[in-house]
């Protein structure tokens, strides 16, 4: 058996994928399956601002497609919105502050239409979470996990445009945020009443660590796919099972 920590890549149905924007874009990215069984939900992963340095292999979403595919039967879909690099390859286009990239967001959930991946999650985080609130009600899904949520360009009305409908909203707000700290969260997410606000002790923005890398993955499952909790922390590699 072997500890599940780090960047530890378990089994997994992986595929280089490529979105084309109604703008006439293509996006690159990976689609991860599970290695034996059809996913019983799907997570669209939205990465942290690309002019900081986030793209689709930021730590928490490269951990969530090594790990949930093989450990809660869940599909992760990874991409670079446009203008972003990484080791798979630089999406078209240039940034563009969060506008232009609700084509970027739209490709990604026709995507998901196309393959018939079952209830599928916007999973934003920091920048991406702003894509999410922005832009995942246009959209046929399930719900919002929001990671670190700065609120930075989500506006009031796109934030309270959320309460009472059927899409589920979760954020994990970390407790010593740079940007939103949990009190300070809980007013400006006030006009969502249903949100499920989850405050995370001693969290930082970057979720740094195996036991913040853990606790956020618990949190995204438990919203998404509960009956596979709790997960495992180790893996023998002679099988596809923990």
């Amino acid at each position: 058996m072997m500890d599940i920590r780090g960047p530890l890549e378990l089994p997994a149905r992986r595929e280089d994928i490529a979105l084309h924007t109604l703008d006439g874009l293509t996006l690159v990215g990976e689609l991860a399956l599970p290695p034996v069984h059809e996913p019983v939900a799907t997570l669209v992963t939205l990465h942290p601002l690309p002019t900081a340095g986030g793209f689709m292999d930021s730590h928490i979403l490269r951990k969530a497609a090594a790990r949930l595919p093989a450990l809660a039967d869940i599909a992760v879909l990874r991409f670079n919105t446009r203008g972003t690099s990484s080791p798979r390859g630089t999406s078209e286009g240039s940034f563009d502050g969060g506008h232009a990239e609700r084509f970027d967001v739209a490709a990604a959930m026709e995507f998901v239409r196309e393959r018939g991946l079952p209830h599928p999650w916007l999973v934003g985080w920091s920048f991406g979470t702003e894509l999410a609130l922005k832009y995942g009600r246009d959209h046929d899904i399930d719900g919002a996990i929001l990671l670190s949520p700065p609120l930075h360009r989500a506006t009031e009305e796109e934030v309270a445009a959320w309460a009472g409908g059927p899409r589920k909203l979760v954020a994990l707000i970390p407790e010593l945020d740079d940007y939103l700290r949990p009190e300070e969260a809980a007013k400006r997410f006030a006009s969502v009443p249903d949100i499920k606000l989850i405050d995370v002790e001693r969290g930082r923005h970057l979720w740094v660590g195996e036991s913040q890398t853990r606790r956020v993955l618990t949190e995204i499952v438990a919203a998404v796919n509960p009956d596979a909790l709790p997960l495992a922390t180790e893996w023998d590699f002679t099988t596809t099972h923990p």
